[in-house]
């Protein structure tokens, strides 16, 4: 069976056996995730075991902006001085609890990264920004390059030039 990762249909999808073990990620994506695809607020990724439809993982992209003084001093001299930057949020990451520890993490977040880097040739994005959830969240990110804003323990960024360079 083949992974897939496609935009949520909430008449396809299998929403409601999500369980990720973290309340506020299990019940987005029950509750509030097709209204916020519906209304433009972020469009929500899952990924399915095709041709079962219950969702194994999921991630959120939407539209967001930096202000550059909380950028690392190294990374605000790279931009122009404009007070606020595009950038895009990767606002939820969730992997369902049986897939946990099976790299399902990375093949998402790797996937979004992807799909950020190949809209800035449409729609201009400096950096893709998280918010982590915990201490695990922000170790996890870590391992990919994002760097943490100053004053902000769980907020992190990854600037898109080193997406291109590393991961495509």
């Amino acid at each position: 069976m083949p992974l897939t990762i496609e935009l949520l249909d909430k008449k396809k999808h299998n929403r409601s056996a999500f369980v990720c073990g973290n309340d506020s990620l299990d019940n987005y994506i029950k509750k509030q995730a097709s209204q916020d695809l519906k209304k433009n607020v972020s469009t929500i990724f899952v990924l399915i075991d095709s041709p079962n439809v219950d969702i194994i993982a999921y991630y959120t992209l939407s539209a967001y902006t930096v202000d550059v003084s909380s950028l690392s001093e190294s990374f605000a001299k790279t931009v122009p001085r404009y007070p606020l930057l595009p950038a895009t949020l990767l606002g939820r990451l969730a992997v369902t609890k049986a897939y946990q520890g099976k790299g399902i993490g990375e093949l998402i977040l790797v996937d979004a990264l992807q799909r950020v880097l190949e809209a800035t040739t449409q729609i201009a994005s400096l950096a893709v920004v998280v918010e982590a959830i915990d201490d695990n969240a922000v170790k996890f990110y870590q391992k990919y390059g994002f760097l943490q804003f100053k004053h902000h323990t769980f907020k992190l960024y990854l600037p898109t030039k080193l997406i291109a360079e590393n991961f495509c």
